[in-house]
């Protein structure tokens, strides 16, 4: 198995596809997982969202660092599957807080407009679902921003959001991520989101293979900046993890190596400082297991609290000092 990473997109599709480890197995009909957290909303207050991770077709891109398709199909799904799904969710959450939700979340680890993965013919029954809530928000590659998306928007009849993975600012380090995309390309997306009145969100990841470790903290901020320059109403920081066979290859090859919990909590503080000083945006961090980044046994807990809090404080909050760790 070649320990040099291809040149080419085609050749990175069939290495990255060939470090690849077993799928989960899931259910059509079921999503593969559902729950209701709390974040911070543009106007300020703290509130519940209904997040529902529905079971499609895998996306058709293959980024180096991404692990998504574990949880997705081979093919489409069948007619009836997505609305079946909603259901099935929206019904297991009632009793758990979704009676005060707001806004839901849609993510379906890819792109909510590839046809492939949720049906055009599955539009109306989604959309008769989740008229409920004030913001429906799902995830899309720039490449499937269109018609698709202005349709749906047309019939949810409540403000759109789509939430769309920048991942880095940094040019060279994008186009060997096999993102299949241009900052150019994002840019036309998020303007053509606004346009139609659609919110954007973007995904950032923190210290992407490709990217010196001096340079992650830098990038992080400049692509924090990039998306908000690009309208953005809210970045999402995701710490760049291994798990799925590709990044734990590049890892080995020197390729990558996975941020500190200084770096993550450097980039989250100057992403809510940049926001409190413009009086605009939301800056988040993906807390989703964070363990593997926060693992000093005397202070990881409390680090982690202190950024769950900033996620829903919008505040920089005095950090945790540690004898242990330094």
């Amino acid at each position: 198995m070649s320990l040099v990473y291809p040149a080419s997109a085609g050749e990175r599709d069939r290495w990255i596809l060939a470090r690849r480890g077993e799928r989960v197995a899931v259910d059509p009909f079921v999503p593969y997982a559902f729950l209701v957290e709390e974040e911070r909303f543009a106007s300020g207050e703290v509130g519940a969202v209904a997040t529902v991770f529905l079971t499609n077709r895998e996306c058709p891109f293959r980024c180096a660092m991404c692990d998504l398709w574990k949880h997705t199909l081979t093919e489409t799904v069948p007619v009836g599957a997505i609305a079946g799904q909603m259901s099935y969710a929206l019904g297991r959450l009632e009793g758990s807080g979704l009676e005060t939700a707001r806004q839901v979340k849609l993510y379906n680890s890819g792109s909510f407009f590839d046809a492939r993965a949720i049906p055009v013919s599955e539009y109306e029954a989604v959309a008769a679902q989740v008229r409920r809530f004030e913001r429906v928000i799902v995830e899309s590659h720039p490449a499937f921003v269109g018609d698709d998306c202005w349709r749906f928007a047309a019939m949810i009849g409540r403000q759109l959001e789509v939430a769309m993975g920048l991942e880095t600012a940094h040019p060279a380090t994008l186009e060997r991520l096999n993102k299949r995309m241009t900052l150019k390309q994002y840019a036309r997306a998020a303007e053509e989101l606004s346009e139609h009145g659609v919110a954007l969100r973007a995904f950032v990841l923190v210290q992407p293979p490709f990217l010196p470790v001096e340079e992650a903290l830098e990038w992080a901020c400049r692509s924090i900046d990039f998306a908000f320059g690009c309208g953005a109403t809210a970045v999402s920081l995701l710490p760049t993890r291994a798990g799925n066979g590709a990044v734990e290859a590049l890892a080995a090859m020197g390729e990558f190596v996975a941020p500190s919990l200084d770096t993550v909590e450097d980039a989250l503080d100057y992403g809510i400082g940049l926001c409190a000083s413009s009086g605009r945006g939301r800056v988040f961090v993906d807390l989703w297991e964070m363990e593997r980044v926060a693992a000093c046994v005397d202070c990881g807990k409390a680090r982690v609290e202190r950024m769950r809090r900033m996620n829903l404080k919008q505040v920089v909050l005095d950090r945790v000092r540690c004898g242990s760790c330094g």
